[in-house]
């Protein structure tokens, strides 16, 4: 039998994924909570260095990058270390995966560690109608998810325990209204 790690202060998880879609917005919203591990994937630290970010994170913030072949880091899901799991921003490519099972990233990994350790996961998919302004290294573009991206992130609604947002207006709520759940549970 595996002893459990003594959690002191259990951790919002967050992760990052390859797009661009309100990245400085999610960014933003990291900086503001406390006790927050931050899981970057090979696509996001991509992306931090196209859109010229500077992660620039309070030190309460842990970041894991995806380094390794297994996903070390998503160990600590089984410890209780996390309350909550954001994926935010969330490629058709992840939601596409998670939606079949495949974890293969740290993203996809941390994802499916959060399902089976039952840890509410919030989804911000970047695919939600047929026509989207976001923003591309230089500036705002106009793209049009595919049938498949539209229908894999009405698929990954259905899954236990995950709610998925389709605005940045609707992650805010999603996020102050899970940070008024955990006052609650004191």
């Amino acid at each position: 039998m595996t002893k459990k790690k003594d959690v002191i202060t259990p951790r919002w998880g967050w992760a990052l994924t390859g797009s661009g879609h309100f990245f400085t917005e999610c960014l933003d919203m990291i900086r503001s909570l406390d006790h927050c591990d931050l899981f970057v994937s090979k696509a996001a630290a991509e992306v931090v260095r196209m859109y010229k970010h500077d992660l620039d994170l309070p030190d309460t913030i842990r970041i894991f990058k995806d380094t390794t072949a297994s996903a070390a880091p998503v160990g600590n899901f089984y410890y209780n270390v996390y309350h909550t799991l954001v994926v935010a921003p969330a490629t058709s490519n992840t939601v596409a995966k998670a939606v079949v099972g495949i974890s293969d990233n740290l993203a996809t990994n941390v994802f499916a560690q959060a399902g089976k350790c039952r840890v509410p996961t919030i989804v911000f998919a970047c695919d939600t109608a047929p026509e989207l302004e976001t923003r591309a290294p230089k500036g705002m573009v106009m793209v049009y998810p595919r049938r498949i991206d539209l229908e894999n992130t009405d698929r990954l609604k259905s899954f236990e325990a995950t709610q998925v947002v389709e605005s940045l207006a609707a992650l805010v709520e999603a996020v102050e209204r899970r940070k008024r759940e955990l006052a609650e549970q004191g």
